[in-house]
């Protein structure tokens, strides 16, 4: 769960929500209130095997701007885009579990063949409706078989820098990537010469495991996003969804639950999310009893469309 709350934290020092709002320089008055949060962005995400640094520096921002947007939320629009940020970045998280609209990128060209390699895409192809077990180990395999492979992708960032897979980003995209890389892939060579193999492993196992099931915190990861039609108003579609399991599943995932109203209010610290169901109940699910297990099972029992895309369609 460190790994989690890692990720919250940091999450938090990217929206700005982790220092004093009031105070622009710290140490003294030395380091400004940005470079310091580029720091902790950067050095808080290690040691990690494949880390969170690049996905909240290039796509958690525009997840915000961009979500439930169709055009943004492609896996071909991902790899292909020339832009420095990524258009959605939890399409590279979604597309293991959820339908998307689009083609399906990277493509790579092999002896003048173009070739299309999505690991996500390939696993979500193998679900089957109404087989929950089934959909959950491969949605397992797939995701971390790709965790994988990002560790090996960070090695060989390090030695070319450049990350092959988004090959039309600009030149401050692949400098800030290598830069990463070459840290990250120094701070895992400490530590297997400290601790051993097993250091990484713990690390490669602690950054994946809550994200799969059975964990409890995979409910609120795999249902963040979904297609939820609201009953109780207009029958509108509601793109974000939070997991009410009681005060110690709030504390076990950091506030991380509180998805919906992170994102109505995303700069609000992660300890006070929950204070909005208090302030604004007749905006949010009432109740702190869900079943995070009955959640995993319907979430793998039937995929929807991510964030709301093509909602009519889900559920007709």
């Amino acid at each position: 769960m460190f790994s989690l709350w890692t990720l919250q934290i940091l999450h938090d020092c990217l929206h700005g929500s982790l220092l004093n709002k009031r105070q622009q320089k710290f140490i003294f008055g030395t380091v400004k209130r940005r470079t310091l949060q580029d720091a902790i962005l950067f050095w808080g995400s290690m040691p990690s095997v494949f880390g969170y640094y690049l996905y909240l520096k290039y796509g958690h921002l525009t997840h915000h701007k961009s979500l439930g947007d169709p055009k943004a939320a492609s896996l071909e629009k991902l790899f292909d885009s020339s832009s420095k940020e990524f258009e959605d970045g939890d399409v590279l998280f979604v597309a293991h579990r959820m339908k998307l609209k689009g083609k399906v990128g990277p493509k790579f060209t092999v002896g003048g063949r173009e070739i299309t390699m999505s690991i996500s895409k390939t696993g979500f192809n193998s679900w089957r409706e109404d087989k929950p077990l089934w959909n959950a180990v491969v949605f397992a395999t797939s995701f971390m078989y790709e965790r994988f492979m990002l560790m090996i992708n960070d090695v060989v960032v390090a030695i070319t820098g450049r990350n092959y897979f988004f090959p039309n980003k600009p030149i401050e995209f692949h400098e800030e990537c290598a830069k990463y890389c070459r840290c990250a892939v120094l701070v895992r060579g400490l530590l297997w010469k400290m601790a051993g193999w097993k250091s990484l492993l713990f690390l490669y196992l602690s950054e994946t495991l809550w994200s799969i099931p059975p964990h409890p915190a995979c409910a609120m990861f795999v249902t963040n996003h979904g297609s939820n039609v609201d009953d109780d108003s207009d029958g509108g579609c509601i793109p974000s969804s939070s997991t009410y399991a009681g005060r110690w599943y709030s504390l076990f995932t950091l506030g991380t639950n509180y998805h919906c109203e992170h994102h109505d209010f995303p700069t609000i610290p992660l300890h006070r999310l929950g204070e909005l169901r208090k302030i604004a109940p007749e905006f949010y699910k009432e109740g702190s009893n869900d079943n995070v297990f009955r959640i995993m099972k319907k979430a793998f029992s039937k995929p929807e469309f991510y964030a709301c895309m093509d909602a009519g369609i889900q559920h007709m």
